[in-house]
This record gives C-alpha cells, sequence and structure tokens, in this order.
C-alpha cells in the first residue's frame, strides 16, 4: 500500500482536494498532512477530509518531508503539493505504477509547462557538469515524487529550494533505479520575482555540495563557499481572524487535557524513570529542572515522540466540547509546561486555536536534547505575579494577541505549575486535582473526567 505525504503551509483553499484525490485511488490507504504551523483552515479541512495531521518541528518543506516519511507506515511514498488543484487523473498511477511494478525505485513528475528560469539557468547547467547522468531530467526540481521508504531512510533533506534537487541526487548516488514520468498539465504556481535569486543560490548550493561529498574533480572548494548562506525567517504575522471573539479557554496538558503526563509515560517506556525523579527532587530551579529533563529525550525522533502522546488517552468528549466552545465564540487552546512538538499534535487532534509550550529542538527530525524557554513564560514588568517563568505570563501573552480582557478568560488545570493561571483569571478551573491550595482558589471544581460540565458555565 502507498502512504502520500503533502506538506503544507496556509494550503486551505486546496489541500482538501488533494486529500479526496489521493484517496480516490484503491493504492493509497494513508494519507499524511505534514503542517508547517498554517494560520488559515489548512489543519481544520485536512483532518475533515480524513488525513493524519502532524505539525512540523521546523519551518521548511524538507523538514516537513523527513516528518511525513518517519510517521509513514507503508513501503511506498508519494509526495504531492498541496496547492494544486485539480491533478490529472492520472497522477498517482502515473508516479506509483512504476514502483510497484517493480521496474523502478524513484519515480520524479514532470509535466506540461514550460520549465522555470532556476531549472533553465541554474538546475540544468550544474548537473550537466557535475552530474550528467541526471542532465536528462525535464523537471529535476519537481517536488511531485514517489519512491520506496528504504531509500528516503537515507536521504539528506535540505531545509530550502535545494531540497528537492538534493532528493534526486540522493537516489541517484543510492544506486535507486529512477525515472520521470509525464503526469499532463497542472496549474503551477510559479514563485515570485523576488524568490528567484534566494531560490537560484539554495540549488546551486545543494548541486555543488553533494558533488563536494562525492569528491567530483569539477567541484571547486572555492565555488561552494562564494555561495552565501540565506536562510531568511519566515514572517508568520498572524492575521487577526479571531480578532472579533471576546472569550478564551484555555487547558493544560498533562493530567487535563491527558489522562497522563507525556514525560511520566514517556519515561516508563524508554526507561528513564529514576534519572526523572532525581531531576525533580534535585532542589534546582525551573529552568535547570525543565533543561535537565529534556536531556532525557536526546535521541528519540519526531515519530517516537508522537507515539507516546498518542498512547495517552484524551479526556472523553474533549473535542466535542472545544467545538461547542468555539461555536459560542471562545477562542480555545494550550498552555502547559510540556513540549510544543506534543502540544502541537493534540492541539490538531482535539480542534483547538492555539498552543504555548516550551520549544523542544531538533536536528533531522531527532530531539538533540535541548529546549528553548519562550520569552512569553517570563516575568515582564507587566506580570500579575512574581515567578520568574509562570503560564500566567503566557496567558497575558495570548490575551494580548486576540485583544481579550483577563475577566473573560476561563482557564483549566490540574496542578500547582497552574496556580496563578488558575487565580489571576475571570474562571478558574481545578480539574480532577488532588492539590488542595489549587481546589481552593479555583472558582469551580471538576472532580470527573469530563469537560461536559464546563458548558454549564461557560
Amino acid at each position: 500500500m502507498v502512504t502520500v505525504i503533502i506538506p503544507v503551509l496556509n494550503e486551505a483553499e486546496t489541500v482538501e482536494s488533494v486529500i479526496k484525490f489521493a484517496f480516490e485511488n484503491k493504492h493509497v490507504s494513508e494519507v499524511i498532512v505534514v503542517d508547517d504551523k498554517s494560520f488559515d483552515d489548512t489543519v481544520k479541512r485536512s483532518i475533515a477530509a480524513g488525513a493524519k495531521v502532524i505539525t512540523s518541528t521546523q519551518l521548511g518543506k524538507g523538514a516537513s518531508m523527513k516528518e511525513g516519511m518517519l510517521c509513514a507506515t507503508n513501503d511506498i511514498l508519494l509526495f504531492l503539493d498541496g496547492d494544486i488543484n485539480p491533478y490529472p487523473p492520472k497522477t498517482i498511477c502515473n508516479l506509483i505504477d512504476p514502483i510497484i511494478n517493480d521496474t523502478h525505485d524513484f519515480v520524479k513528475a514532470t509535466f506540461e509547462r514550460n520549465a522555470g528560469r532556476v531549472t533553465e539557468l541554474v538546475a540544468k547547467p550544474l548537473l550537466n557538469i557535475l552530474f550528467p547522468d541526471l542532465s536528462d531530467f525535464e523537471q529535476p526540481l519537481s517536488g511531485m515524487i514517489a519512491g520506496r521508504k528504504q531509500f528516503f531512510e537515507k536521504i539528506d533533506f535540505y531545509d530550502d529550494y535545494g531540497v528537492d534537487i538534493g532528493i534526486l541526487i540522493d537516489m541517484y548516488l543510492q544506486k535507486a533505479r529512477i525515472t520521470e514520468v509525464n503526469i499532463g498539465y497542472i496549474d503551477n504556481k510559479s514563485k515570485p520575482w523576488q524568490a528567484l535569486g534566494k531560490m537560484s543560490k539554495e540549488v546551486s548550493r545543494a548541486i555543488i555540495q553533494k558533488a563536494m561529498q562525492q569528491n567530483k574533480p569539477n567541484a571547486n572548494l572555492e565555488e561552494l563557499q562564494s555561495f552565501s548562506e540565506i536562510r531568511d525567517q519566515m514572517d508568520f504575522a498572524i492575521r487577526e481572524s479571531l480578532m472579533g471573539l471576546e472569550k478564551i479557554a484555555i487547558f493544560d496538558m498533562d493530567n487535563t487535557i491527558l489522562r497522563g503526563r507525556f514525560i511520566d509515560t514517556c519515561a516508563k517506556l524508554y526507561g528513564f524513570e529514576k534519572e526523572l525523579l532525581d531531576i525533580r527532587t534535585s532542589g534546582s530551579d525551573a529552568t535547570s529542572v525543565t533543561k535537565n529533563i529534556a536531556k532525557l529525550l536526546k535521541g528519540l525522533n519526531l515519530s517516537q515522540i508522537l507515539a507516546v502522546a498518542e498512547s495517552i488517552p484524551v479526556v472523553h468528549h474533549t473535542k466535542e466540547v472545544i467545538t461547542e466552545l468555539k461555536r459560542r465564540g471562545y477562542v480555545v487552546g494550550i498552555i502547559s509546561d510540556s513540549y510544543d512538538v506534543v502540544t502541537n499534535h493534540i492541539k490538531t487532534k482535539i480542534g483547538a486555536d492555539f498552543s504555548l509550550a516550551n520549544e523542544l529542538e531538533f536536528s533531522k527530525s531527532v530531539a538533540t536534547g535541548e529546549v528553548k524557554l519562550p520569552s512569553f513564560f517570563f516575568n515582564t514588568q507587566h506580570s500579575l505575579c512574581k515567578h520568574t517563568i509562570c503560564k500566567t505570563n503566557a496567558v497575558q501573552h495570548i490575551l494580548k494577541h486576540y485583544s481579550i480582557d483577563i475577566n473573560n478568560a476561563i482557564a483549566v488545570g490540574d496542578g500547582e505549575n497552574d496556580l496563578c493561571m488558575i487565580k489571576h483569571v475571570g474562571v478558574g478551573i481545578a480539574f480532577c486535582s488532588s492539590n488542595e491550595l489549587l481546589n481552593y482558589l479555583a472558582d469551580r471544581q471538576i472532580t470527573v473526567p469530563s469537560f461536559d460540565e464546563l458548558l454549564e458555565f461557560a
């Protein structure tokens, strides 16, 4: 069977059609949408269409492609662009049939459109010099590809415009049986002219780096070094599509939305329970504890971490309650002292609007053991409490973002780290909590593992 992987960023208008198109093929049993933290309805529409959605750990198509590959359960992988509608009817068959029939290991699409300027002026000339066996490919930069997972697992996925040409070269270097097939006419978005210079440099760099790694005689180190590193940060100026909303519901994740704690479950599964207990009882400050716990995750890849998150049950009816809260005009989200890779996954799963958490760092989709504590957790001159790090600061951050008064905020939590947040919002709710102080400070208590009671006063 085949897994279709669709890396996306703000493709709400087309992604649903692409997913449905993929599922129409009898060989496709799984569609994975890898979301690059879209701020439109991409995730919502992807879920509605039946796709499995994961949130990428870092910006860039290459990271999304690798993480989709890691989470795929089938041996044959097909990558499609999420912004094309419609695809030619036989696109999927044309790409996967050579693999199913075992005539090829990797298939790259070409289509009826003139090759772009970067292809003609940069990619093809360099390929002709450094990798002449690949110079006959009409569209070496095409991102619509299919191949066997065993080959993709050995690929070095670039995080920029060099990703597609890099994959083609790596497949060639692995001696995979590769071919190019014409899938017909597609209406593909052209890159804006402002991006062509950046694209040119990154494609060139990818080709030359691959050549240097193979000690190609025509590759010159000075030529490689002459390409300056241009890694522009994407502008995530989130449009205030929810600015008209005046109410917000904020949930803790561990032992609140989830019926367990991520790090405890992970420790039990991977055998670092003693080390975790030692860190918690060390008497260190909160920042040190957070950083030391993150070190225990070093070496785990994205797929393993998401599998742990998936193994912890979500409170029954959570998704239905959140849907109703949103219908009533609430912005709904998660604030957690866990990790963003987990909270983003749970946010997507339950249909929430946002998640704020510590940022677990990855390299090539593997946890490095490092963690970044975002600035929104730290005390400022406008903080409501004196703690150096506090969820209340994150509450203030998100309230400012949505222009919502704190008195119109509901917060739900279970433990000591939720105390200030529960105390300062309009309605604080202690959820199945054994913390006596939290239960005392909360405006309301929910003592059964269900959020249905919340709808009685929200």
